[in-house]
């Protein structure tokens, strides 16, 4: 099967996707949706940084999720700012039998996230020029400059998104999906990212570990949110398939 080119390629394969009724999951675990999905569109799996087919860009989700959605990863500055911030805010935990420290955490800009057991915590701070890290005492030891920020988020989110809602039943490799609804998501607000950060529903998630020799190992400082809020974050939602 090929992969739609068009959006009304897209459509007509999708109604037919629904007409299926449920379909077993192609992969166990969370991105099986997306698995399933794709190729029952006859679309092929990749990680570049290129729209799924056509100019849109697919994402799946299970109607009632109320998973988080990486929406794009940045290391904030200053520049070698993560060891900074880990010899400053890391701590030990169980997960590691070295005692080394990491640093762990989701923050968000409607309260302060505690940090193990050092008595501190770090949140987020939204001004018109920048992101801030902040700390109970007042530091900002990291930021994003927002234009920087809003010209990052405007490159991975130039393409139309296609959003596609599917019931859930079961678990693991014997979870099956319901296809039933497609929305087409276009026209990216930067400046709705920005209020839904300051409402909490868009989080920062900062995973910084150690290497045996002591640097710092960033597994990715990303911007996510709730998957149900996604559309939020656009301007334009159009209806493609709704079915019974």
């Amino acid at each position: 099967m090929s992969a739609p080119n068009t959006i009304e390629e897209f459509i007509e394969k999708f109604i037919k996707i629904t007409e299926m009724g449920w379909v077993r999951t192609h992969r166990s675990g969370p991105t099986g949706i997306g698995k399933t999905l794709e190729d029952l569109l006859g679309i092929e799996e990749n990680n570049k940084n290129e729209p799924d087919f056509g100019e849109y860009e697919l994402k799946a989700m299970r109607t009632n999720a109320s998973s988080m959605l990486t929406l794009f990863t940045k290391t904030p500055q200053p520049p070698r700012v993560n060891k900074a911030l880990l010899d400053t805010y890391g701590f030990a935990t169980d997960n590691y039998e070295n005692g080394e420290k990491v640093l762990h955490t989701t923050l968000f800009a409607t309260r302060p996230s505690s940090l193990g057991n050092t008595g501190k915590t770090l949140k987020i701070k939204c001004a018109s020029n920048r992101i801030s890290i902040v700390d109970n005492l007042g530091n900002a030891p990291a930021y994003w400059d927002s234009a920087e920020l809003e010209k990052a988020f405007n490159k991975k989110y130039r393409y139309h998104l296609v959003h596609v809602f599917a019931d859930s039943s079961g678990a693991g490799n014997n979870e099956e999906f319901k296809f039933h609804t497609a929305w087409e998501l276009s026209d990216f607000s930067f400046e709705n990212m920005i209020s839904l950060l300051r409402e909490g529903q868009v989080a920062v998630d900062i995973r910084i570990g150690q290497y045996p020799d002591g640097r710092p190992h960033d597994h990715g400082t990303g911007f996510r949110i709730q998957e149900r809020y996604l559309a939020k974050m656009f301007k334009n939602k159009k209806v493609l398939v709704e079915a019974d």
